[in-house]
């Protein structure tokens, strides 16, 4: 496995990432909440792209992984520049972003960001706008209130310690909130879903496709499939999908 390299970005922070030059467009492959570029999805990813030749990038958003920061002190407008600096230093041309979890979010924003760069989307149990309608939808008035004194809550995960939410990421994800405004994906886009994802639901799934404005637009559901969806099927529709907005090239 080649060495991690580090992209340093304008706001200072350090970015850790493996390239694989090749054809293009890039595929980009953008992590969930608290993943890294080491979890199965992105893995196979790039392994699957390298065979064919194709272009491909995964990083870690600051606070997670390798790079800088420390989670708790991160938010989706961070991350949000975090992916923006990655593509632009690290790819050139046409772009396919593949949006797992808030990497779904994250593509989303790319695409109100820059649409003439993106050939195609994919997204994974794309979770839009979670940290409002997820997280302080369903927050407590207690929890609400030891938000605003103690800055943060903590929230029990199905995958790993608790997660610890603060002030600043309910705030700040108000500020890039995607499903409260016209979305234009004017690019082909193919949506994937487990029916067993206990952390987005197939609602979510539903009311990105009836917001978005596109083109060419497709959820697939697979029954049983969980948040993870990386099993052997799972792994084959994902790559599918990628060649599917690829052109089948």
């Amino acid at each position: 496995m080649p060495a991690t390299s580090f992209l340093g970005t304008a706001k200072g922070r350090r970015i850790a990432y493996h390239k694989s030059e090749g054809q293009g467009p890039w595929v980009v492959f953008l992590g969930g909440l608290k993943s890294d570029m080491e979890g199965t999805k992105a893995v196979h990813l790039e392994a699957w792209a390298r065979a064919r030749g194709q272009a491909f990038l995964r990083f870690d958003y600051s606070g997670h992984g390798e790079s800088s920061g420390t989670f708790e002190e991160g938010c989706i407008g961070d991350w949000h520049e975090d992916t923006l600096a990655a593509v632009q230093e690290l790819t050139e041309g046409e772009i396919v972003p593949v949006g797992s979890s808030m990497g779904g979010w994250q593509a989303l924003l790319l695409a109100r960001e820059m649409p003439e760069r993106i050939k195609g989307m994919v997204t994974i149990a794309a979770a839009p706008d979670f940290t409002e309608d997820g997280y302080w939808a369903n927050f407590s008035e207690a929890q609400k209130a030891e938000l605003a004194s103690r800055g943060y809550v903590e929230l029990p995960s199905d995958y790993m310690e608790p997660y610890h939410i603060s002030k600043r990421m309910i705030e700040d994800g108000r500020r890039h909130l995607v499903l409260r405004s016209p979305l234009f994906l004017p690019f082909k886009t193919r949506c994937l879903q487990g029916t067993a994802d206990t952390a987005v639901s197939t609602e979510t799934a539903l009311r990105l496709m009836d917001h978005a404005t596109c083109p060419d637009m497709r959820l697939t559901l697979v029954k049983d499939a969980d948040h993870r969806f990386s099993d052997a099927a799972c792994l084959r529709l994902i790559e599918n999908a990628v060649l599917d907005v690829l052109g089948g090239a």
